[in-house]
């Protein structure tokens, strides 16, 4: 069978996947494979997904990996991660980064290799707030003028965990989803600037609105002022895509061609809970 896609918009940036991935996802597999790399981000509403068929959804797009936070690992299927703001007996059930916290980044950019892709899931989505907004860094690394294209080739920058996790509680009033446990103690690492992808061989931008503490060989000041002129023009309103999560929403993206970030949500008054899966 074919895949049925419905791009988003013109500029090939998302589009959505019409079928039941529950039945048809392995035969699907090098089709699921080339509609990410060419959309980017994928969107599969009204799935009905256990446990073993998100991480058989997840197999489609590579490796899943399995080196998970265990505080927040699901039982019984390496890989599944719990994000949530729901709190039981004084405890969260998921990882949660406070109400309030908006990070543009790409997963694990911390370590010394990225997450090829990202699959989340949605189980329980609140009435209002909490949408996933999505950049398209690649169209945005692309639409940057010449000058500044040739003015950041090569340029590497510093991904530090330890400063993620002091702006992250800084953020959050105190909350920090890798001030303990698995994520801490990492050495910092360096990425490219510009991204090209193994796969489809397409530049983008690799940023990140916390955990960059600076660009190698420039001054703290013009690193700084490089990066939030290069996160303001990925992030602003011609690259993004905000989605609203509905009940059984699957969404998977190219972390090595995208960035992404939540939004606000009042955990007093909304619920929401995911399951998350990543691959290598």
């Amino acid at each position: 069978m074919s895949l049925p896609l419905r791009p988003l918009d013109e500029s090939g940036f998302g589009a959505i996947v019409d079928c039941n991935l529950a039945t048809d996802a392995e035969d699907l597999l090098p089709q699921l494979a080339r509609a990410l790399h060419r959309h980017r981000l994928l969107i599969a509403p009204r799935q009905h997904l256990t446990h073993a068929d998100l991480l058989i959804v997840a197999s489609c797009f590579g490796t899943v990996d399995t080196s998970v936070d265990r505080r927040y690992a699901v039982g019984g299927f390496p890989g599944l991660t719990v994000i949530s703001n729901i709190v039981e007996d004084g405890e969260h059930v998921g990882i949660y980064d406070g109400d309030n916290e908006e990070e543009w980044h790409a997963d694990n950019s911390f370590k010394p290799k990225l997450t090829s892709a990202t699959l989340l899931y949605s189980v329980i989505t609140p009435e209002q707030g909490g949408e996933t907004r999505f950049a398209d860094a690649t169209r945005a690394y692309a639409a940057l003028p010449p000058a500044m294209r040739q003015r950041i080739e090569g340029m590497r920058a510093v991904h530090s965990i330890e400063q993620l996790r002091v702006l992250q509680s800084q953020a959050s009033g105190g909350q920090s989803s890798v001030a303990a446990g698995s994520l801490a103690g990492h050495p910092e690492v360096e990425h490219p600037l510009v991204l090209t992808h193994p796969v489809t061989g397409a530049r983008s931008l690799l940023l990140g609105s916390m955990v960059i503490s600076g660009i190698t060989g420039l001054p703290e000041k013009e690193s700084r002022v490089l990066i939030g002129e290069l996160l303001e023009h990925t992030t602003s309103a011609p690259y993004v895509y905000s989605h609203r999560w509905s009940q059984g929403d699957l969404v998977v993206w190219d972390n090595l061609a995208t960035l992404h970030t939540a939004s606000p949500c009042d955990s007093s008054r909304q619920r929401r809970l995911l399951y998350r899966a990543a691959v290598r």
